[in-house]
C-alpha cells in the first residue's frame, strides 16, 4: 500500500485492464517542468511511499526538484531491478552464500538472505581472445572459457537454483548491456499487483547506463550496495542536477555514432557532470536510432554522469517492434508513459523541460575521431591522430606522454609473423578489435565495418602480420545480420572472426601477442598500439605490453588493422593494392547512405526472436554442468575460484565499537586518475606476484593462472591482487609497478606483503590519493581488497561516485582534501605515520581534523553523504548492517 492510493487508476490496454500512479492526477504544475529522468523518480518514490522506508516529506523534495536540487536534499530509490555481470556478479552471489551462513550461525532463518528484487546476471566477461583469425577461433574460445571457468559457472547455475529471482543468462550469449537493450529491459513492468511502473535498473557493471538509450533510467552501483538493493533496501542518494543536452542538426555523411560519443563524452567532461543526470533532447536526437543514443548513453561513465538518458519516443517504440517485442507489450508502453507525461517528441520545440544547465551540440560540427592514448576523454580529431601520437613518444610521461628520448623513439625493427615479414616499431597496431558494448550493438557502426572490409578485400588488401584481429560481438543477432548481408565472409578474410560472445578485449581478455611481435616489443621497448571500438582505454588494461590504446569506431578498427601503425596520415595514401595502386581512406570508407540501405535490409524482427527465444537454456555444455539442490553452499576448501570470504567471521548481533584511526601507515601514496584497474586489475595474473605465488603453492601452474576477473570468487586471490597493476605509480616505490615502501623496516616490497607486515603488527594503513580516485569500472574488488590489507581510510582529493559508496560499503572511512590541498601542497611523504580524528557521533560531511608524525595537522571533510552510509560505517559495512536487519 502506497500513501497515494487515492491517484492510482485503470489503464485499459488492449484487452487487458492495468492500474498505474497517475502523476498528472496530483495536479501540480510543477511535474510538468521536471526532468523526465527526475519524474522516473518522482513515480518510484509515491508508488513506494510507505511513510517508513519512503515518506511524503521525499514525494515533496522530488516534486520541488527545481528548488531542492540546490540542497543536497537526500531521496529513497528503489528500482525494479538489478543487473550482474559475472565478474561482479560472482563475488555478489558468494557474498550471498555466505550471508546464509552468518545467519545460521546467528541462530535466525539462512533463507532470509534472498533476493527481493528481480536480478539478471548474464555470464558475458570470461571468455578471451586465445584463438584469433580463424573459423575455429569461437568455438575453440569457448572451450576454453569453460575449462577455466567450470567451478565458477557450476557456482552460479546452483545460484540460480538456490535463490529466488535470480535469472542466469549462460555464457556464450552476448555482452551484458546488449543482451539488457535487446531482450531483458521491460521499459514498462508490470507488477503482481497489475500495476505499471517505469522499469529502472541499478547494476555492478559502471557501462550499466547503457539501458538509458532506451528510455529505461539506469546506472551503475557498487556490488555490495547492488547487493542490499536485491534485499529489498532502496538506494539513498542525493537528488541529482540534471544537465539538459540539446542536440541539433544531423551527423555529416563521413562520421559515426561513435565519434559523436567521444566529441559528447569530452564536451561533457570539460563540463564536469559527476553526481549529475544528463538527459539529451533536442531535434536532433530525433535522427539518432537508439543503438546510437545506446552508444552514447553507456560512455556515461567517461564522462563522469550517473546516468545520460534517453526518454522514450515514437523511435524507441519502432526499435521494440525491430528487437521482436509483441504487439501487447509495445502498446502497453506506450499507452502508459503517454498517460504519465513521459512519452517525448524530440522534434516538438515546445519541449523543453527545465533543466539545471543546458549545453547544445550541433551534430554537423562531428569530425571523424578517436580517444587515446590512455584515456577514454581524451579526444583527437583522426586527422591529428599522427601527429599526437609522434609527439606523445618523446613528451614528458603523462596521459599523452610516453617520456622516451629521440634516439628511442627513433627505433624500427622488422618482424617476421605468419610467413610475412614487415616493418614495426613505434605506434604498431598489434590488437584490433571490434569488442564491447560500446559498438557491438549498434548495426549502423558494424555493417560499416564489414563495408570497409568488403571494400578492402576487393582491391586484395590484408591486415598487417603483427596485428592480432578479433570481433566480439555483443549478441547472436550482430552474426545474423552480418550473415545475411554477406559482409562476414569479408571480415573474416581479413581476420576479424568471431572470437566469441562477450567482453572480450575492451575488458583486458585480449589474449596473448604472437611470440615473434612479444619479443620485439619487449626487446626494443617499443610503444606499440591497440585500436578498439571500446570505452575503456586505461594503461595496462587492454595488454600489459599495449602502452598506447586508442578507442575507435568498428570501422576504423579495420582500417587500421590494414595500415598497421596509428603515427600514419590517414588523409594521403594507407595503403598500396598488390599491382601498386594507391587506396586512400575515401577507396574503402562507405557512405552513410550505404549504410543506412544494408541496415534497412538486413536488421529483422525476426533475428532478435530467434536468438532469444531459448537463450536461458544455454549451451550443452551449459546444460551439463551439475550442481547440488541445497540452500547452503557446500565450500570446497580447496577450491581456488570459489571461497567463503571472511567478512563475517566473528560477527555479533552488537554492532562493533568503532575507534579513532591511530598511528596509521600509508601503504600507498597515489596522484591522480588513480583506476579501478590500478587498484583492483581484472587481466592476466603476472607469474612473479603474490597471487601467483598462491596459486603455484596449491598446485597450478601460470597456463591455469587465468585473470584476476575470473577469480573474485577467491578472497586470497584478490587481496594479493589489490594493486597489482603494472602501471601503478606510487610515489613511494622507485619505479612504477605494483610495489610500495614498508615504512618500518625501510624495504620496498610487493604491495600486498607490505600489508601482510602492517596487519601482523596490527598497525592500520590508509592510503593518500589524488583526484579522481577509483575512476573506471564499477569494481566491488576495489573497496573489498583494500579492506582484506587493512586499509581503514582512504584521503583523496576527489572520488568516483561509486568507488566512494564501496569503500563506504565496506565501511573504509572516505576523507576528502579541503579544496586546494593535497599530499604535496602539505609537505606529505607518505613516510609518516597518522591520527585520524573521529568522534563517536558523526555527522555527514563534518570536517575531521588529521594529525601526521611529521608535525603536520590538516583538516580533511568526511564523505559519508548520507546518515544511511553512516548507519553502514557503525556496522561495519553494508552487508553486516543486512544481516543484521534482516535477523530482527
Amino acid at each position: 500500500m502506497s500513501q497515494f492510493d487515492n491517484i492510482l487508476r485503470d489503464l485499459k490496454v488492449g484487452d487487458k485492464q492495468y492500474k498505474y500512479y497517475d502523476i498528472t492526477a496530483l495536479g501540480d504544475k510543477r511535474y510538468e517542468n521536471l526532468p523526465i529522468s527526475i519524474r522516473y523518480l518522482l513515480e518510484s518514490a509515491i508508488r513506494h511511499c510507505d511513510g517508513f522506508h519512503i515518506t511524503n516529506k521525499d514525494v515533496e523534495y522530488i516534486l520541488n526538484w527545481e528548488k531542492s536540487q540546490a540542497e543536497d536534499a537526500e531521496v529513497p530509490f528503489k528500482p525494479a531491478r538489478v543487473i550482474l555481470q559475472d565478474f561482479t556478479g560472482v563475488p555478489a552471489v558468494v557474498d550471498l552464500a555466505a550471508m546464509r551462513d552468518a545467519v545460521q550461525q546467528l541462530g535466525a532463518d539462512p533463507a532470509k538472505i534472498n533476493p527481493i528484487c528481480p536480478v539478471d546476471l548474464v555470464i558475458d566477461h570470461s571468455v578471451q581472445v586465445d584463438h584469433y583469425g580463424n573459423l575455429e577461433a569461437l568455438a575453440k574460445n569457448q572451450e576454453i572459457e569453460f575449462e577455466r571457468n567450470k567451478e565458477r559457472f557450476n557456482f552460479l547455475k546452483w545460484g540460480s537454483k538456490a535463490f529466488d529471482n535470480l535469472l542466469i543468462v549462460p555464457p556464450g550469449s552476448g555482452i551484458v548491456h546488449q543482451v539488457n537493450l535487446e531482450y531483458l529491459a521491460r521499459t514498462v513492468c508490470v507488477g503482481n499487483d497489475g500495476v505499471l511502473y517505469p522499469d529502472s535498473v541499478v547494476g555492478t557493471d559502471s557501462h550499466t547506463t547503457m539501458i538509458d538509450g532506451c528510455g529505461v533510467l539506469g546506472w551503475g552501483v557498487g556490488g555490495i550496495e547492488a547487493e542490499a538493493v536485491m534485499l529489498g533496501q532502496p538506494i539513498t542518494m542525493v537528488i541529482p542536477q540534471v544537465v539538459g543536452y540539446e542536440l541539433v542538426g544531423s551527423l555529416p555523411d563521413t562520421v559515426t555514432s561513435t565519434d559523436l560519443v567521444l566529441t559528447i563524452t569530452k564536451n561533457l567532461r570539460d563540463l564536469g557532470v559527476v553526481g549529475k543526470f544528463v538527459e539529451f533532447f533536442g531535434s536532433g536526437v530525433s535522427s539518432l536510432s537508439i543503438a546510437d543514443r545506446a552508444t552514447i548513453a553507456n560512455m556515461c561513465p567517461e564522462y563522469g554522469a550517473t546516468v545520460g538518458f534517453f526518454p522514450v519516443d515514437a523511435r524507441t517504440i519502432d526499435y521494440l517492434r525491430q528487437t521482436g517485442r509483441d504487439d501487447a507489450y509495445i502498446h502497453r508502453v506506450e499507452e502508459y508513459l503517454k498517460a504519465n507525461g513521459m512519452f517525448v517528441n524530440f522534434s516538438d520545440p515546445s519541449f523543453r523541460p527545465h533543466y539545471t544547465t543546458v549545453l547544445t551540440l550541433d551534430l554537423g560540427t562531428i569530425v571523424p575521431s578517436v580517444s587515446g592514448p590512455k584515456r577514454p576523454h581524451d579526444r583527437i580529431n583522426l586527422a591529428d591522430l599522427h601527429n599526437d601520437f609522434t609527439e606523445g613518444l618523446t613528451a614528458k610521461v603523462s596521459f599523452k606522454g610516453f617520456g622516451l628520448s629521440a634516439e628511442d623513439a627513433a627505433k624500427q625493427v622488422q618482424v617476421t609473423n605468419h610467413g610475412r615479414t614487415a616493418p614495426f616499431g613505434h605506434g604498431s597496431v598489434v590488437i584490433a578489435a571490434i569488442t564491447s558494448c560500446t559498438n557491438t550493438s549498434n548495426p549502423s557502426v558494424m555493417l560499416a565495418a564489414g563495408l570497409v572490409a568488403k571494400k578492402a578485400v576487393d582491391l586484395g588488401l590484408q591486415v598487417q602480420p603483427f596485428c592480432k584481429t578479433s570481433l566480439s560481438p555483443g549478441s547472436g543477432v550482430v552474426t545474423k545480420y552480418l550473415e545475411a548481408s554477406g559482409l562476414l565472409p569479408y571480415l573474416e578474410k581479413l581476420g576479424f572472426n568471431i572470437a566469441g560472445y562477450g567482453c572480450m578485449t575492451c575488458i583486458g581478455n585480449s589474449g596473448p601477442l604472437d611470440d615473434s611481435v612479444t619479443k620485439a616489443i619487449e626487446d626494443n621497448n617499443l610503444v606499440v598500439s591497440g585500436v578498439l571500438s571500446g570505452n575503456r582505454n586505461f594503461e595496462g588494461r587492454i595488454h600489459p605490453l599495449v602502452r598506447a590504446n586508442y578507442l575507435a569506431s568498428p570501422p576504423l578498427a579495420v582500417v587500421y588493422s590494414i595500415v598497421g601503425n596509428v603515427n600514419v596520415d590517414l588523409s594521403g595514401v594507407i595503403a598500396h593494392t598488390s599491382t601498386g595502386q594507391e587506396v586512400r581512406l575515401a577507396d574503402i570508407w562507405p557512405t552513410r547512405e550505404e549504410v543506412a540501405k544494408f541496415e534497412d535490409e538486413f536488421v529483422k524482427p525476426q533475428f532478435f526472436r530467434e536468438v532469444y527465444a531459448n537463450i536461458e537454456k544455454g549451451s550443452p555444455q551449459w546444460q551439463n554442468l551439475e550442481c547440488p539442490p541445497v540452500k547452503l553452499y557446500p565450500w570446497d576448501k580447496e577450491s581456488t575460484y570459489i571461497k567463503k570470504v571472511p567478512f563475517f567471521e566473528g560477527m555479533t548481533a552488537q554492532l562493533p565499537s568503532r575507534t579513532e584511526i591511530k598511528n596509521a601507515h600509508v601503504l600507498l601514496n597515489l596522484g591522480d586518475s588513480v583506476t579501478t584497474d590500478h587498484i583492483s586489475p581484472a587481466g592476466s595474473i603476472s607469474r612473479i606476484s603474490p597471487a601467483a605465488r598462491y596459486l603455484a603453492d596449491r598446485g597450478l601452474t601460470p597456463r591455469d593462472f587465468n585473470t584476476y576477473g575470473a577469480r573474485r570468487g577467491n578472497d586470497e586471490v584478490m587481496a594479493r591482487g589489490t594493486f597489482a597493476n603494472i602501471r601503478l605509480v606510487n610515489k613511494l616505490a622507485l619505479k612504477v609497478g605494483p610495489q610500495t615502501l614498508h615504512v618500518p623496516s625501510g624495504e620496498e616490497m610487493d604491495i600486498f606483503d607490505a600489508a601482510e607486515k602492517y596487519q601482523k603488527a596490527g598497525s592500520p594503513v590508509i592510503i593518500l590519493a589524488g583526484k579522481e580516485y577509483g575512476c573506471g569500472s564499477s569494481r566491488d574488488w576495489a573497496a573489498k581488497g583494500p579492506y582484506l590489507q587493512g586499509v581503514k581510510a582512504v584521503i583523496a582529493e576527489s572520488y568516483e561516485r561509486i568507488h566512494r559508496s564501496n569503500l563506504v560499503g565496506m565501511g573504509i572511512v572516505p576523507l576528502q582534501f579541503l579544496s586546494g590541498e593535497n599530499a604535496d601542497s602539505l609537505g606529505l611523504t607518505g613516510k609518516e605515520t597518522f591520527n585520524i580524528h573521529l568522534s563517536k557521533d558523526l555527522s555527514c560531511g563534518e570536517i575531521v581534523e588529521i594529525e601526521a608524525s611529521s608535525g603536520v595537522s590538516f583538516k580533511a571533510t568526511l564523505r559519508f553523504d548520507t546518515d544511511v552510509e553512516l548507519e553502514y560505517y557503525y556496522h561495519g559495512g553494508i552487508l553486516q548492517y543486512m544481516i543484521r536487519k534482516l535477523i530482527q
